[in-house]
């Protein structure tokens, strides 16, 4: 006999009045799975943490030090800049070649002196101190 030619019916089943009842030690065991995953992956994160944070201090710190190397190259070139343009035969051939400034006569030189600054305890009257005491 071929059972390929064989029709066979069943009968049908009705699950419609079965209730599932869950199993309390699988409801168990798979909270104390997730609790041990979660045990694991805290100790693992708090492992790690510590190494992460210093990795990162110290691509910050290698960051500043290259920020502070390109900040004294800055700082050299732009000290080079200034007693460039503060060499004074510069500023003079600059008057008098592009502005066409001459020296004056002797006569005409004024000396302005700068004051000295006054001592450290002197104090300085105030406008209406000084008002007061021409009075």
């Amino acid at each position: 006999m071929r059972d390929a030619d064989v029709v066979r019916l069943g009968k049908p089943i009705d699950n419609s009045r079965v209730v599932r009842q869950v199993d309390p030690r699988s409801r168990r065991e798979l909270l104390l799975l997730i609790l041990l995953v979660s045990v694991l992956a805290a100790g693992l994160g708090l492992y790690a943490w510590p190494a992460l944070e210093i990795r990162r201090a110290g691509q910050a710190g290698a960051q500043l030090d290259r920020e502070k190397q390109r900040l004294i190259e800055e700082n050299r070139k732009l000290r080079l800049e200034r007693s460039t343009l503060e060499n004074l035969r510069r500023v003079e051939t600059i008057a008098t070649r592009e502005l066409g400034l001459v020296t004056p006569p002797p006569e005409k030189v004024v000396v302005v002196e700068k004051p000295a600054p006054p001592p450290p305890a002197a104090q300085v009257a105030s406008q209406a101190e000084r008002e007061g005491a021409k009075n």
